[in-house]
């Protein structure tokens, strides 16, 4: 990701073409280590591209991928209606019981239990 970056600051920097020294510059600016077959893959993919007709056609192909998959099961869970809030209250109602009857013993230091 850091080579890709540099790569994208490069070409925000108005360098349309940057090569593998320009990103190394600016990864050693910040302190990064450069990875050259990083920087050697990226260079070949975006070899005579446009970058912002790159990033637009991998816009279109992240728009496809499902993202978020536990949605669908709250979406489903919700025409239960009341039904679900039922057990729910059922057990609010049970551990107040239990707390009331905790407090009416002596604390738990009875000796003949």
């Amino acid at each position: 990701m850091k080579v890709i970056a540099a790569y994208l600051l490069a070409v925000l920097g108005g360098n349309t073409c940057p090569s593998a020294a320009d990103i190394k510059d600016i990864l050693g600016s910040v302190g990064a280590e450069a990875d050259d077959d990083g920087i050697k893959l990226l260079l070949s993919e975006v070899e005579g591209k446009d970058i912002t007709e790159v990033i637009a056609a991998g816009r279109e192909k992240l728009a496809s991928v499902p993202a978020g998959g536990g949605g669908a099961v709250a979406v489903a869970a919700a025409p239960s209606g009341g039904g679900a809030a039922a057990p729910a209250a059922e057990s609010k109602k049970e551990e107040k019981v239990e707390e009331k009857e905790e407090s009416d013993d002596d604390m738990g230091f009875s000796l003949f239990d």
